[in-house]
């Protein structure tokens, strides 16, 4: 595995150096793909101000099994709990780039690579299916000197860490079964020891190991690389007005460097700021006046506190759903037991957002499966339910994080944890903030989003003009 040390000779950040490549006529200017040299640039940022931290070596000692016998678990001393995560907070959110062939993965890459910050004193770059084999051959040396129950993954993890903080990845694929088992806890170890990710890939994440052998053993991998990195889609796909989507998600955590572009590249594509440009409007409700701090075409952008910290509710969000389309909202919290009147009324916009069928683009601080119910009050959820025998036990290799992963997708597990937790009152609320993952998961889905949005590989204008039609519908019948 070739790690280097950094050089950066014009110390260009990936802007600069697309300027500079566009004012020399090697590219053309390309609004999508600015953007998407934005991400970098983002990422570029927030690497010149981190620190990383010393990579510690676990001991052999501590790497092997728990010794059954009652002499050896006391020499061994008490288990720790798992933590849901030890990756560090201050750990930059890395790159998953995909898209298909010419759509600009390696030039993107050349370009992050070539003009790293000069704090970053070594990195790494390796195809995929080399760095793998580099791992399962580093893991055999260590089984081979010390035995087959060493968990080696970690100590494996802790040797590439050393050798450089930043490892770039080309063409990150998953057809190999041995792979798809360790990959998950090897990407983990090295976010642990602070390394940063970035690759690219011909699929989503969600697309990688289709049809492998034991892929629900992958699929916590999977929600790995979309919480821990930022996937951008490289294919340019524009609407009727020739605006390019943006390539991530509607969904951003946690509140850095890079929320702040998210959030602005959305609210320019669902609003309409050439014709109606960013302004402070009014709505009325019942002589009341609600006010937007910022406006456009037919989206609204709201900080956290300035929709939610106020005294809103319900009559308030579904005037605003009549007004507008989209939502903006940036900064939002995580929510525990102690800001459940808060967690109520944006539980009420979540529902008012999803029955008018509108957008909703989030930035927060937590990942949004931790957004009502924090990974301690999950774990407290989650013993007192396998105590009571209504939560099943954990399968090999199980965390807080997958199960708080799994709630998102599954209204009926959802339901086992909150009813294990006592920080709810009632059923009633119980399915009001199970629900309300749900709908979030289902609302980040691309077909929701995409929906009516005027997409040229949807319908363009008229896929759009049709979409219209059915709100409007539901604004007649919401009177």
């Amino acid at each position: 595995m070739a790690t280097v040390s950094n050089v950066n000779p014009h110390s260009r950040g990936p802007l600069e150096e697309y300027d500079e490549r566009v004012h020399s006529h090697q590219l053309r200017n390309d609004e999508h793909q600015r953007g998407l040299v934005q991400n970098l640039q983002d990422l570029h940022d927030m690497l010149a101000e981190y620190h990383l931290p010393k990579v510690v070596h676990p001991t052999i000692r501590s790497l092997r099994p728990r010794s059954k016998s009652w002499i050896g678990s006391l020499l061994q001393g008490k288990p720790t709990r798992k933590l849901a995560t030890q990756i560090p907070p201050n750990l930059p959110k890395g790159l998953y780039m995909y898209g298909d062939v010419g759509s600009g993965k390696t030039m993107l890459m050349d370009m992050f690579y070539d003009t790293l910050p000069p704090n970053i004193t070594s990195k790494t770059r390796i195809h995929f299916h080399n760095f793998m084999q580099d791992v399962h051959h580093r893991l055999h040396v260590m089984k081979t000197e010390h035995g087959d129950d060493l968990d080696a993954i970690l100590y494996v993890a802790a040797d590439i860490a050393e050798k450089g903080s930043v490892l770039c990845f080309d063409e990150f694929q998953c057809t190999d079964v041995a792979d798809a088992m360790i990959l998950r806890r090897l990407l983990e170890a090295l976010m642990t020891h602070g390394v940063v990710l970035v690759t690219t890939s011909n699929r989503h994440p969600d697309d990688l190991y289709k049809n492998g052998i034991q892929r629900q053993s992958f699929i916590p991998c999977i929600n790995l690389l979309k919480t821990r990195l930022r996937v951008l889609n490289l294919d340019s796909h524009t609407d009727y007005r020739k605006i390019p989507r943006p390539p991530s998600g509607v969904y951003h955590h946690p509140l850095d460097k890079a929320a702040i572009s998210h959030a602005e590249k959305w609210f320019r594509f669902l609003g309409d700021p050439e014709h109606d440009p960013p302004h402070r409007a009014v709505q009325k409700v019942w002589g009341r006046d609600i006010e937007v701090p910022k406006a456009s075409g037919q989206a609204a952008w709201f900080k956290f506190d300035e929709l939610i910290g106020r005294a809103t509710g319900a009559a308030d969000y579904l005037e605003l759903m009549r007004s507008y389309h989209a939502f903006i909202v940036t900064d939002v919290p995580g929510m525990s037991y102690r800001e459940r009147d808060l967690a109520r009324r944006f539980i009420t916009f979540i529902d008012a957002v999803y029955e008018s069928r509108a957008k909703l683009v989030l930035t927060s601080s937590v990942p949004l499966y931790q957004l009502f119910m924090s990974p301690d009050e999950v774990h407290d959820a989650l013993d007192s339910g396998r105590a009571k025998g209504d939560v099943a036990l954990p399968t090999d290799g199980e965390d807080v994080d997958d199960v708080m992963r799994m709630m998102m997708d599954d209204l009926g597990l959802n339901m086992q944890m909150l009813k294990s937790s006592s920080i709810f009152s009632g059923d009633e609320e119980r399915f009001a903030f199970s629900r309300a993952l749900s709908r979030l998961s289902e609302m980040g889905s691309r077909e929701w989003v995409e929906r009516g949005l005027g997409l040229e590989h949807r319908g363009g204008k008229g896929e759009k003009e049709g979409w219209e039609r059915v709100r409007s519908r539901w604004r007649e019948d919401s009177l």
